[in-house]
């Protein structure tokens, strides 16, 4: 992902808040895996 527009990002939606959150270049080898957006939604997840 070279020099792609932060609006360009690929986004998804996070089960536990309902917000969206965008890719970010720590999970470019993840992003298929990651579910949620955060820490604390991860640890929060017994409430989906």
């Amino acid at each position: 992902m070279k020099h792609v527009k932060k609006q360009d990002l690929p986004t998804k939606i996070c089960p536990v808040c309902q917000r969206p959150f965008s890719w970010r270049k720590k999970w470019k080898d993840d992003w298929e895996q990651v579910r949620f957006c955060s820490k604390r939604c991860s640890s929060n997840k017994q409430l989906i």
